[in-house]
């Protein structure tokens, strides 16, 4: 069985002293969809911030690509692949969609990535938008340069936090179908999202939180079959 790109191994993590995650195990493939559902509060973003060292852990450890990261900073992972676009986007909000991109490339340091104009076409609105001020486009289209700009980081495992939050249902099908799409191009992903009916319906595997602890696992199919994931997350 070939190394994962991430493996979180009995992590316990949180913040001010108080534990949110209660020894969490995962695992993320190579060019794997790996979903986090879970009600808010879970431990969901816990998780991915831990992952990529914004939070210190307590315990455990995190490995990527076989190295133990667990201590490290976030933007050195971020030069390693390892990459987080996280639910409030964390844009230059100053400065336009060109630029925002062009900030994203430096984290490359050398390695070679995702053609701007691939990344372009995944999000056509953003050709359209190249010299906008980021701060003054919409949701749905920020979430898109969020995206685009860590995708010209050159990620091999990309985490994403909640990307459909407060999209439109026409927004939301076309940050998933990019999701698709970048995960066709070989890179790894671990989405933690709300809308679990959808991201089920193409995650190879999803693990269930509850309370800080992985409650459940299997594949996306095995998931949106079992009858307690149905009654809590997917109105059933």
């Amino acid at each position: 069985m070939p190394e994962p790109m991430l493996e979180l191994t009995g992590v316990r993590s949180g913040y001010h002293g108080l534990e949110i995650l209660h020894g969490v195990d995962l695992t993320v493939g190579v060019a794997e969809v790996v979903a986090l559902v879970g009600a808010n509060g879970a431990g969901k973003s816990t998780t991915l911030k831990s992952a990529v060292g914004e939070i210190k852990l307590q315990g455990g450890s995190v490995t990527y690509r076989g190295e133990r990261v667990g201590h490290g900073r976030s933007h050195e992972l971020a030069r390693r692949g390892l990459m987080l676009v996280p639910e409030h986007r964390a844009l230059f909000g100053s400065l336009t969609v060109e630029e925002n991109l062009a900030m994203g490339s430096r984290a490359r340091l050398g390695r070679p990535g995702f053609d701007k104009e691939w990344v372009l076409d995944l999000f056509p609105i953003l050709r359209e938008r190249r010299t906008q001020l980021a701060e003054t486009m919409s949701g749905g289209q920020q979430q898109m340069l969020a995206i685009a700009r860590a995708l010209m980081g050159a990620p091999e495992l990309l985490l994403l936090d909640e990307p459909s939050t407060g999209l439109s249902p026409k927004l939301t099908a076309d940050v998933f179908g990019a999701v698709e799409a970048i995960r066709e191009r070989g890179v790894s992903i671990l989405i933690v999202e709300q809308n679990a009916s959808h991201v089920l319906e193409f995650a190879d595997r999803a693990y269930v939180m509850e309370s800080g602890s992985v409650v459940l696992d299997g594949t996306g199919a095995e998931l949106v079959a079992d009858a307690r994931v149905k009654a809590a997350y997917l109105g059933g």
